[in-house]
């Protein structure tokens, strides 16, 4: 295994995110590292109010992951994501967290969704979940990552695991709801698994942390 290399930043890495639910699965999934994996609570004197003015959400995520990484002096990184629905012609998609009003609970975003799709055939209500996650380097570079998850809405809501949409989004091939799969199950097939997948692959890279 090869000695890490000299850096010009700590040996840290910031979750570059306010959502505790979403910072609590993308530092589960970059455990492996064994980096010390820091969030902005960490940083309470840190500025990191950004707006996500992006046209894309890669743009989205780098908005965040170059505030974070100019306020901390860290490698940080951000994700933006969201659930594409072709029969609502891509709503919620971009802006998913804002959908209907950005204070509206998911439970009720989802309620909406049902209703307005109940008379809609299975074979019109597919969906997917797409993720974008960039990693920000004190030194100006970013490195981008994409992970996609198709699937389908589903009639009603199920399952007790993840948080925003999983309840309500369908993977037909394994018969269950997103949020029906305990975190290690979901991390193997979501969008954020895969997107986070090559985030680690970049990560490892960056700290000279290849065997």
């Amino acid at each position: 295994m090869t000695l890490p290399m000299s850096l010009p930043w700590p040996r840290e890495v910031v979750i570059a995110t306010g959502n505790r639910s979403k910072g609590a699965e993308m530092a589960q999934l970059l455990e492996d590292l064994r980096l010390p994996i820091l969030t902005l609570d960490d940083f309470p004197g840190a500025q990191v109010q950004v707006e996500e003015t992006g046209a894309t959400y890669a743009e989205n995520a780098e908005i965040k992951a170059r505030a974070a990484a100019a306020a901390t002096g860290r490698v940080c990184i951000a994700d933006d994501a969201g659930l594409e629905i072709d029969w609502l012609g891509g709503q919620p998609g971009l802006h998913s967290r804002r959908f209907l009003g950005e204070h509206v609970p998911f439970s009720e975003k989802m309620d909406w969704i049902l209703h307005r799709m109940r008379e809609v055939p299975d074979d019109q209500r597919s969906c997917r979940f797409r993720c974008a996650v960039v990693i920000a380097v004190p030194d100006g570079r970013v490195i981008r990552c994409e992970g996609i998850c198709e699937g389908r809405v589903a009639r009603e809501k199920r399952g007790a695991y993840g948080f925003g949409y999983d309840p309500l989004f369908l993977l037909p091939a394994l018969g269950l709801h997103m949020a029906e799969l305990p975190p290690a199950r979901k991390h193997q097939v979501s969008h954020r698994g895969k997107a986070m997948e090559c985030a680690r692959r970049e990560l490892r890279r960056l700290f000279g942390l290849e065997d």
